[in-house]
């Protein structure tokens, strides 16, 4: 059985407001085939998220030249809870696209990491709510009327769902609603969206979003025809990363899953991985599709 994919990059996102590097800081990880295909990997970790887009479009321009697809695997949901696109009253038949391109004109994430996600959040909830929900989490001195440090309320039945069912499937993820303290996604989510974006957009066709652009379903070769690039959403906790002397936890986990993946290709196996079990209710299939995504590996 042939592999779907030439190299894996994983890339373990970081929401910082300054230049950083090490722990806590953009990690990109690149697993790919030598002259003697055999499977070589190398990381890499700018200090700022501008750095960050450049060197991985750099990685795939190199990757396309030799005729390599490859996988991308981002630490941070792709997609919000269902509804969330709605909820906003944004336009298009395309929730997930809708939402993008929302966080997009939204964004400011400038050249030495300041951003403003804290704003976006806050605003993003004056227009859901009128109040600090349901985003929350911030420092006290970036509080606002629509934004809080700590969350005001649970979630009730009338809101928007706490979490999308893949965080539930994937045991221990993070609510997107988070955007600060430890193992918050949110604020990575609402940086790292339009850095995907960017990414898809300069390559167009040749470039697919899964589950978005695939659909949720076991891919094979057939379906990858004139595909350089695809792009999901990973989790580094579905796999135990243990790291070498020396090596700094989010390197070990973004070379772990790298090879993770390249195993699971090598085996035939990964294909698969991209589609719900016979099991997945028809309404979870529907809205991991056309809004909250999926994380690859999560199992349903």
């Amino acid at each position: 059985m042939s592999r779907l994919f030439s190299a894996y990059v994983i890339v373990d996102w970081s929401a910082a407001a300054k230049p950083t590097t090490g722990a806590d800081s953009v990690w990109i990880g690149v697993m790919k085939r030598d002259v003697r295909f055999r499977l070589t990997f190398e990381s890499f970790n700018p200090a700022t998220r501008q750095e960050a887009e450049t060197k991985l479009g750099a990685i795939l321009d190199d990757l396309k030249k030799r005729n390599e697809r490859a996988l991308v695997g981002f630490d941070f949901p792709l997609g919000f809870p269902r509804g969330f696109a709605q909820a906003l009253n944004l336009p298009g038949d395309k929730p997930w696209r809708a939402v993008w391109d929302q966080l997009n004109k939204m964004v400011k994430d400038k050249a030495d990491n300041t951003n403003n996600r804290f704003g976006v959040g806050s605003e993003l909830n004056r227009r859901l709510t009128g109040g600090p929900f349901p985003f929350w989490g911030c420092p006290p001195k970036d509080a606002l009327t629509t934004l809080q440090p700590k969350r005001t309320r649970e979630h009730g039945q009338d809101d928007l769902p706490e979490f999308r069912h893949a965080d539930v499937a994937a045991k221990g993820a993070a609510s997107i609603w988070k955007l600060y303290y430890n193992g918050s996604v949110g604020g990575q989510a609402i940086v790292g969206i339009p850095a995907a974006r960017r990414l898809k957009d300069a390559r167009g066709e040749a470039a697919r979003v899964w589950p978005f652009e695939t659909g949720f379903r076991a891919l094979t070769e057939a379906d990858l025809e004139g595909v350089d690039v695809v792009i999901a959403e990973v989790y580094p906790s579905l796999v135990k990363a243990v790291p070498a002397p020396g090596e700094i936890k989010d390197a070990a986990q973004v070379r772990t899953l790298a090879e993770h993946f390249a195993r699971l290709d090598e085996a035939g196996k990964l294909g698969a991985l991209f589609g719900p079990s016979k099991q997945a209710p028809a309404d979870l299939v529907v809205d991991a599709e056309t809004e909250e995504g999926w994380i690859l590996g999560a199992p349903i």
